[in-house]
């Protein structure tokens, strides 16, 4: 073999697993929605540039309809920002139940994304704020708040509306999520 061959076949060694590792950056292909509540992280910086962020966190995954409490550790290219308001990011899974990747948007670059993995612990709780401070209810409970206030994201509906309080009730309840 000449070494023009050689040196053809050995960059195609090393690039076939590079591109079997890429993921998609399509939104289409991401079709579960993914709302952070918090996250710890440590920056990596090479040349004063960030070059990895890797940490922990918690959030609720929603799939088939169904809210889920998921706790999570991550390594990421960029920083993980946590979601803002009811703020849901595009998720798929890699290993059900145990690696989720997270489509991000890149900072100042409408339409572009990062990718990030995420090994995870799913609960069988799901995750909501009250008064600044993360608490958990039971998945049925938090199911019976998305209803009532037609909040799904996976289908388009990011932002809930507002019931109606029954007569002569105030209204009561945590804020969801």
């Amino acid at each position: 073999m000449t070494f023009v061959l050689r040196a053809l076949l050995a960059a195609s060694l090393v690039a076939v697993p590079v591109l079997a590792c890429a993921e998609s950056h399509n939104p289409a292909d991401y079709p579960l929605r993914l709302h952070i509540y918090g996250r710890n992280q440590t920056t990596f910086y090479h040349n004063r540039q960030a070059d990895e962020a890797k940490g922990e966190g918690r959030a609720n995954l929603y799939e088939s309809g169904e809210p889920r409490g998921m706790d999570f550790q991550f390594e990421c290219d960029t920083r993980l920002q946590a979601s803002s308001g009811f703020e849901t990011f595009p998720a798929k899974w890699k290993k059900p139940n145990q690696e989720l990747v997270v489509l991000l948007p890149q900072f100042g670059k409408p339409g572009s994304y990062d990718t990030c993995r995420f090994k995870v612990e799913m609960k069988d709780f799901a995750y909501y704020m009250r008064n600044g401070q993360l608490a958990s209810e039971p998945t049925a409970a938090f199911k019976q708040w998305m209803v009532k206030h037609e909040y799904d994201p996976e289908h388009g509906k990011n932002f809930p509306v507002a019931a109606a309080p029954a007569a002569g009730a105030a209204p009561t309840g945590a804020v969801q999520p």
